[in-house]
């Protein structure tokens, strides 16, 4: 049977139409409850290393502990990516994040539903270079180093503008993703220093520091939550 033009073209644009249809992703997340108190449904793990960054533990990993909502994911990829293109030599590393399905995470009093993402502190060694923190089993993976109220621990000391590109770039990755970010929790005094960057305006204006003292020492590294709307527990 020879199909007549208008039939071809009213085909042709039912074909278009259903392949033009936005496609439902499989993996999306979906959060309930709170930080403090909720679960992940489908959480998706973060990668384990990148052009210049790496995760604080290969047994981390494997224990899975660095699980996260879809989004939160795609906004730390998308900010280390914009951080290797603004500073190239820059070396980065992600701490713990929560389990594939939320819930309490020891010794965590929050990461539960694949919002919270620590960052370790970028540091320079005593030759002034991009170096990465040291972690091992012996310093608890890097939660247990400690630096002084001026960002300096034995021949590390924390690199405050590569720690403020990387918070302006999350920032920004989080606007184009439709996602805030809720809070930052780090050592009052180090906030200061890290207001005196490059990026400090823009930081002190559209980052939100934790104002409040945190329960644990916040110095070796960066806890961010971000602002994704979650459903009931």
């Amino acid at each position: 049977m020879t199909l007549k033009p208008k039939h071809l073209r009213k085909m042709l644009l039912l074909a278009v139409s259903i392949f033009s249809l936005p496609m439902a992703s499989a993996s999306a997340s979906t959060c309930y409850g709170t930080v403090a108190k909720g679960r992940l449904q489908d959480g998706v793990q973060l990668p384990a290393d990148g052009k210049n960054f790496v995760a604080y533990s290969s047994l981390g990993i494997s224990l899975g502990r660095t699980y996260v909502h879809q989004p939160v994911r795609d906004i730390v990829v998308d900010a280390y990516n914009a951080v290797y293109l603004a500073a190239p030599d820059k070396r980065f590393m992600y701490g713990e994040t929560g389990l594939a399905k939320g819930g309490p995470f020891k010794p965590h009093h929050t990461h539960q539903a694949g919002l919270s993402v620590d960052f370790m502190v970028p540091v320079l060694d005593s030759q002034r270079r991009s170096v990465l923190l040291p972690t091992s089993a012996l310093n608890k993976f890097g939660y247990d180093l400690e630096f002084d109220a001026t960002g300096s621990l034995d021949d590390l000391h924390i690199d405050f503008e590569a720690m403020a590109e990387h918070l302006y770039q999350l920032a920004e990755a989080a606007k184009k993703h439709h996602v805030g970010i809720k809070q930052v929790i780090f050592q009052k005094e180090l906030v200061t220093l890290l207001l005196q960057t490059k990026r400090g305006s823009y930081l002190r204006n559209n980052v939100p520091f934790m104002k409040a003292t945190p329960w644990i020492k916040h110095d070796e590294h960066y806890h961010v939550d971000f602002s994704i709307p979650c459903r009931p527990l």
